[in-house]
């Protein structure tokens, strides 16, 4: 009887459950998504969209706030009430149905008004990750913004009204180290090479090796190689333009080898070598964006409650500027090449231990920032350094703007709006119609359109034209907005729903996170022509 294969790894059953998502944000970041606690205010067919696409990634649980019973209106509009729910409070069932998509997550809820909560305990939300608002009005609005801004708590505006959807992100401050930038150059340093690379390539002799292992080194080494001879020639300098990068490709096409006719030989780790001058032959620098984070004042002036970013922001500064001379610590990843495995893992383990060298210098700076500041040594841990260092390049800031600001008409970006609704392919009109129509719901407490009154339309064009007017903006061009507004009759459809809610609840994934830009700060949708646009208030 033959015997059984061997088995491989057995998975975990969470790793089995998330192993999707796991490849997106790693383990880190799901324990920080299993650590996050999410409020939502109103549980409309958008509210529980969004709740639906955060509980199945597995957040660690959710709040549900809504004072409201369940309406013909809410069965119509959402999947997760029935005809059985009818009368019954909101937040109870949709907080029912929705923990059973998944046990690991809790679920709770507050079958109070918005209005009452914030009155009577404005605490409640300082405990929250994020905070999102669905079909929220301007009366409860802008005094939750300004508390949620105080407290250094994320909002998030949902809006989901007839064929239109509209998010709004409200952040004080985001730091993120791991922005995941959708291209980036591989870290080589061959412009700057570290005292073990340059080692590794001088005991390699490209002239006496045979065919068969010439072709299997790694690109690195003759681009060096043919790069130091390059600099030699120039001053030490790297080729600038179009013209010396061409010499340096053409010193590296001396390297082939030719076979016995004397024809050159197609080595792919040379053609990879000739491509790698357009790329990996630059210079290390500190890009621009991160440079404006270390010269932020939340990284130069530290104090005793500088957060963990900017403390390991402090510490690659000074790397920089000592140990780094000018560079930021070594990524420590290799691209993938041409390359036997003996030689590329060498290779790779030289760029792991130089990496893991500059993350020891940054993380003992670390412990001596904490000292200073009086805070505890193990409040950033080395796994946590080596993870910022091996970011350190990509990481960013987002500063946001206070929502209760846009309703201010001295504060609000008013050239954004006059040069969007003159702009016929803008989606900022549609920000103004939200806005106008908000306005109408406060002045006569019910949605333009929703019991047929064919007069509100004269009234929401009154409450846009008044808005624009405030402003110091033109009015718009044509009045099918408004009659779109008022045939729509406060209607949420579940397909705008549900598209608005799948972009919220990853937005707040990556606030949760603390991995990838966000969008800042308002972002619509127009579900008449599938269209996007966002905007920064």
């Amino acid at each position: 009887m033959a015997s059984p294969a061997p088995k491989s790894p057995e998975q975990s059953e969470k790793s089995k459950k998330y192993d999707r998502q796991l490849r997106l944000w790693g383990d880190h970041g799901q324990n920080a998504l299993e650590g996050s606690h999410i409020c939502l205010i109103n549980a409309t067919g958008l509210g529980t969209e969004i709740l639906k696409s955060l509980v199945l990634p597995g957040i660690g649980g959710f709040t549900i706030v809504d004072g409201k019973k369940v309406s013909e209106e809410d069965i119509g509009a959402n999947f997760f009430l029935d005809i059985d729910s009818l009368s019954k409070p909101r937040a109870q069932i949709a907080t029912q149905l929705l923990v059973e998509l998944n046990p690991d997550v809790k679920g709770d809820y507050v079958d109070e008004p918005i209005e009452e909560l914030l009155k009577n305990n404005p605490n409640f939300f300082s405990s929250f990750s994020v905070v999102i608002t669905t079909a929220l009005n301007e009366r409860a609005l802008l005094p939750l913004s300004e508390l949620l801004w105080n407290l250094e708590v994320p909002l998030i505006v949902a809006r989901s009204f007839g064929l239109i959807g509209l998010i709004r992100l409200q952040i004080k401050e985001h730091t993120i180290i791991e922005s995941h930038p959708d291209t980036q150059n591989p870290d080589l340093r061959l412009d700057r090479p570290f005292t073990a690379l340059e080692q590794y390539v001088a005991r390699i002799n490209l002239d006496e090796m045979d065919l068969k292992d010439h072709a299997h080194v790694p690109y690195i080494v003759p681009l060096l190689k043919c790069l130091m001879e390059w600099k030699t020639i120039h001053n030490g300098e790297l080729p600038k333009n179009y013209k010396e990068k061409d010499e340096l490709r053409n010193l590296i096409k001396k390297q082939i080898k030719f076979n016995e006719e004397g024809v050159p030989e197609y080595e792919e780790n040379f053609e990879e070598a000739i491509k790698a001058v357009n790329f990996a032959v630059t210079p290390s620098i500190v890009p621009k964006e991160v440079l404006n984070i270390l010269n932020d004042d939340c990284c130069i002036n530290l104090t005793s409650k500088s957060k963990p970013f900017w403390i390991m922001a402090k510490a690659v500064k000074d790397f920089i500027e000592n140990e780094g001379h000018g560079c930021l610590p070594l990524r420590g990843t290799l691209p993938d090449m041409t390359a036997d495995t003996n030689n590329y893992i060498a290779l790779q383990q030289l760029y792991v231990q130089e990496s893991g060298r500059c993350a020891e210098i940054v993380h003992r700076r670390v412990q001596q920032l904490l000292h200073q500041l009086g805070q505890q040594s193990d409040a950033i841990s080395e796994a946590d350094t080596k993870l910022f260092c091996k970011h350190s390049s990509s990481i960013a800031l987002i500063r946001g703007s206070r929502i209760a600001d846009e309703y201010d008409s001295k504060l609000i970006n008013t050239s954004l709006i006059s040069q969007g609704i003159e702009n016929p392919d803008s989606l900022i009109v549609y920000y103004v119609m939200l806005r106008g129509l908000d306005r109408f719901y406060g002045e006569y407490n019910h949605h333009p359109g929703e019991f047929g009154d064919e007069h509100d339309i004269v009234k929401l064009k009154g409450c846009v034209s008044k808005l624009l007017t405030e402003w110091g903006c033109g009015s718009l061009s044509k009045d099918d907005y408004v009659h779109e507004i008022c045939r729509y009759g406060g209607a949420e459809l579940h397909s705008v729903s549900a598209f608005i809610g799948g972009c919220v609840a990853q937005e707040a994934i990556k606030i949760v996170t603390g991995q990838y830009k966000p969008i800042n700060n308002t972002f619509i949708y127009d579900a008449i022509n599938s269209s996007t646009e966002t905007f920064a208030f």
